[in-house]
């Protein structure tokens, strides 16, 4: 997606050879060209990616913590349900 839309963007083709070339609709060039420039900013926005990058390690960590609570759960059932068997 995001080499095609490069492609669309430096303009060396026109858009027909690169439909062609990759099989796609003008249409779905077009879009992904529009989407890849509106959102192209965000590449060189720093503080935007360290909070990306922190909301990220928040959520693993809060992730881990589920799994460990999970894990701790199946135990005391696995424990609890012995004698019923």
């Amino acid at each position: 997606k995001a080499k095609v839309a490069i492609e669309a963007i430096q303009e060396r083709e026109s858009v027909e050879s690169l439909c062609k070339k990759h099989g796609l609709h003008p249409n779905q060039i077009r879009d992904w060209k529009k989407e890849f420039l509106s959102a192209s900013h965000r590449i060189f926005d720093k503080e935007d990616l360290g909070k990306k990058v922190k909301c990220e390690e928040e959520l693993i960590s809060e992730l881990y913590r589920q799994i460990g609570e999970l894990k701790v759960d199946n135990e005391f059932l696995k424990k609890k349900l012995k004698p019923y068997q």
